[in-house]
């Protein structure tokens, strides 16, 4: 047995003024929560060093820069690396990237045991909208905050396994798991903030916690991987968002789930050696795939009756 024990360790909302320094002690007592339930590994929201604040319109560049962090550990967020390091405890945390060339990214970064990075990952999947559309309740503008990431979905060897990544929206892309899943993926970290209301199509905010496991719990199963989503949630500056953290296995059962919408640690311990179950039998890829029929995937973008 190769058994890895994760959290996905839930923030309630981060108000708009809330200090960094702030945040990054709710974030270590959540990492110490986590490490005195055993875990070797702790996934942390998307965003989350700030509120979200793609709901907000802003014209200021420099404003909207200042959400953003220029480097990864900073001033602010050693302290977490420092006190991971002393527990032994790996972690992913999501925030937002500045680069030094000046590209904007919503990042992931997978941070080992001893507190040095292992892997960084940019959120492919940019939803939402780019331009000021009043008439909604609130916005949505990851698209005029963010770029999509350059780079596929990696995996890497971590952890004594084989990790991945993927934050928010990727998750309700089949071929964010296909892609890992192909690379051998036996883990894949994810991060959300998601509102409740979804304006362009308001039946679907009933939904939406079932749509948020739907798709973890068939990528999970349909790769033979496990998957671990922690959440932002709560009412967060007026809106409210779903929480729901919880721990998919290769078999697609959620053994794991947040029952709060606050500061909440889940956690599991992880037989990596379950993903062979699936891997090995019906999603065996190299005996069952038929890639020669699916370059319809690659090749075309938009719906082509």
């Amino acid at each position: 047995m190769r058994e890895l024990t994760v959290a996905a360790a839930q923030m309630g909302p981060v108000a708009r003024d809330e200090p960094r320094a702030h945040v990054v002690g709710r974030l270590t007592k959540l990492l110490r929560a986590a490490h005195a339930r055993g875990a070797d590994l702790v996934v942390f929201p998307e965003l989350a060093l700030t509120t979200f604040f793609p709901r907000w319109w802003e014209d200021d560049q420099a404003a909207v820069d200042a959400w953003f962090e220029t480097e990864m550990p900073g001033p602010q967020t050693q302290a977490l690396f420092d006190e991971a390091a002393s527990l032994g405890v790996a972690f992913c945390l999501g925030y937002a990237e500045l680069t030094p060339d000046g590209h904007h990214y919503n990042t992931q970064v997978l941070v080992g045991k001893d507190g040095r990075r292992l892997a960084r990952f940019r959120k492919v999947h940019i939803p939402g909208h780019d331009s000021n559309e009043p008439w909604r309740p609130f916005q949505h503008l990851e698209r005029r905050y963010f770029e999509p990431g350059p780079d596929e979905f990696g995996v890497w060897d971590a952890l004594g396994a084989r990790v991945g990544m993927m934050i928010c929206n990727d998750r309700r892309w089949p071929e964010t798991y296909r892609v890992m899943g192909l690379q051998g993926v036996e883990l894949i970290c994810c991060g959300y903030n998601t509102p409740v209301h979804y304006a362009p199509d308001p039946s679907q905010d009933v939904l939406a916690g079932f749509h948020n496991q739907l798709v973890m719990q068939a990528g999970a199963y349909q790769n033979g991987t496990w998957v671990v989503a922690a959440a932002k949630g709560g009412v967060e500056e007026g809106v409210d968002s779903l929480s729901q953290s919880c721990i998919v296995a290769p078999s697609g059962q959620v053994v794991a789930q947040a029952y709060t919408q606050d500061d909440e640690v889940v956690a599991a311990a992880c037989d990596l050696e379950w993903c062979k179950r699936y891997k090995g039998t019906l999603f065996d890829f190299d005996r069952y795939r038929r890639p020669e029929l699916y370059t319809r995937i690659t090749a075309q973008k938009g719906v082509q009756p």
